[in-house]
């Protein structure tokens, strides 16, 4: 587990190809290394990665083909920057939100505008997750813990202050940068809980407004003004 607060900037220092899967080196920069002993996990760009030996100041890292090809690990070259965090411990402020390290999937940068002193990002997630997005909830965006100031179908915005943009990878994205998403793990588990036993279906979906009107979630609203 980990909290979506990040300890560093690192960098791609090698890449090595292993029948399908990737070792990958990673630099800590300024992220001490003492207290990590091998098989210990270190959140890298959002993606849970184990620790598989420790290399003076920095670490090496199995990634396998599913996660190269459902994360944006797999467009890292050498030299590029990551976001890095410590898995947590029952000591640890938790100072974002609880963060799995398991991307639910990839999302692209839309636009980036000044406001005032912080950056207004605008980003699209996959349709199949924009249900999982609220206004004033929390998502994980490489690794950051962030709150979301607005939602509009599958685009959201997100205020990224100074200090977010100098120690995080935030300073490097363009329109249409590729970022690895997860979303609130409370959202997700509210809607098997919701599902009930239709979750068991393997042809159960999402929530529809009906579903969640049956459950008591709605009050009572007539639910046919939600498909005009």
């Amino acid at each position: 587990m980990f909290t979506g607060i990040i300890q560093a900037v690192g960098t791609v220092a090698d890449m090595q190809p292993r029948g399908g899967d990737m070792r990958l080196r990673i630099d800590t920069g300024k992220l001490s290394l003492d207290d990590v002993a091998l098989g210990d996990s270190i959140c890298t760009n959002g993606v849970c990665l184990t620790v598989i030996e420790l290399s003076g100041d920095g670490y090496w890292a199995d990634v396998s083909v599913e996660t190269l090809n459902f994360t944006t690990l797999g467009d890292l070259k050498t030299g590029s920057v990551v976001n890095l965090e410590k898995a947590l411990t029952p000591q640890s402020r938790l100072g974002g939100h609880i963060v799995s390290g398991h991307v639910d999937g990839v999302g692209q940068v839309v636009s980036l505008s000044e406001d005032a002193r912080s950056i207004r990002v605008v980003l699209r997630a996959p349709d199949q997750l924009a249900r999982y997005i609220a206004h004033k909830g929390s998502i994980c965006i490489d690794g950051t813990s962030l709150t979301v100031n607005a939602v509009k179908g599958a685009e959201f915005d997100l205020n990224i202050i100074p200090q977010t943009m100098a120690e995080t990878v935030f300073g490097h994205y363009r329109v249409g940068s590729s970022v690895n998403l997860e979303v609130d793990v409370i959202a997700r588990y509210l809607e098997r809980l919701i599902q009930g036993d239709a979750a068991a279906s393997a042809s159960a979906e999402g929530l529809s407004m009906e579903t969640l009107a049956e459950n008591g979630f709605l009050g009572g609203l007539n639910t046919s003004m939600w498909k005009q």
